[in-house]
């Protein structure tokens, strides 16, 4: 939490949108931030069936395409308030960590990509999204608190992997609200030499890049030109290069 994830999740939308992909944005964040930040907070209030529905009847889970909003950069799969109690109703299912992944699972040969904004706290809705992508994405800031956070987080995801037998894969570090300080110096290195196989972005503080969130898009519908805007598009290059890297080997 606080490490700017949903910043950073509308605006790699924003990039791989200008990369030529289709994008589907799934908030996942029963606080719904980037589902008000893009610009449907009416989404965020709607009656039944909501994302809520989806993950806890699966009888609903039909519904999906009907629930997704268009925006003009990606699509929106939005949070709602209802997800403020999501967690115990997942508690009673016997697949509890799989049902995002079996509420996805008709969408996925209709985008290029699907970026799932997580909730800001380790628990189900976090364990859903980690075994629906099985990629992560980390946004961290570059100051000493977020030191204890990420080895939490490797703890939780290692966990995750020996109770699924699954591999999740670290797609890039993002060190994010970078600010020319001795902290940001020493923690920079210390994302370095603790993600030394990983790539890592700087995202340098910008007003401009909150004032995109106001505006309701990313970098590329508010300034395109920004210099932030720049390291966006190497994250997206990036992360398009790995997948299809991943599809070849499939493929071979």
């Amino acid at each position: 939490g606080g490490g700017g994830k949903t910043t950073v999740s509308i605006n790699i939308a924003g990039a791989l949108n200008q990369l030529g992909r289709d994008v589907l944005l799934v908030d996942l964040d029963p606080q719904g931030s980037a589902t008000e930040g893009l610009g449907f907070i009416d989404a965020y209030d709607v009656n039944p069936p909501s994302l809520f529905d989806l993950l806890t009847d699966p009888s609903q889970r039909k519904e999906v395409g009907s629930i997704i909003c268009s925006h003009p950069e990606m699509d929106v799969l939005p949070s709602n308030i209802d997800m403020t109690a999501v967690e115990p109703e997942l508690t009673l299912s016997r697949r509890a960590c799989e049902q995002l992944s079996l509420t996805l699972e008709p969408l996925e040969s209709e985008y290029d990509f699907i970026i799932v904004d997580s909730p800001p706290n380790l628990g189900l809705l976090t364990d859903n999204a980690l075994y629906a992508t099985q990629n992560v994405l980390i946004p961290a800031l570059a100051e000493s608190t977020s030191k204890r956070a990420l080895e939490l987080l490797f703890d939780h995801i290692e966990s995750i992997e020996l109770e699924f037998d699954i591999d999740i894969k670290e797609r890039g570090v993002v060190a994010n609200r970078v600010e020319p300080t001795n902290e940001a110096d020493h923690m920079l290195e210390w994302i370095g030499e603790a993600f030394s196989d990983t790539p890592i972005w700087e995202v340098r503080k910008r007003v401009d890049l909150q004032r995109a969130f106001s505006q309701g898009g990313s970098i590329f519908h508010y300034k395109p030109d920004l210099d932030m805007a720049a390291v966006f598009l190497t994250i997206g290059r990036s992360i398009s290069s790995q997948f299809a890297a991943m599809d070849q080997e499939a493929t071979a």
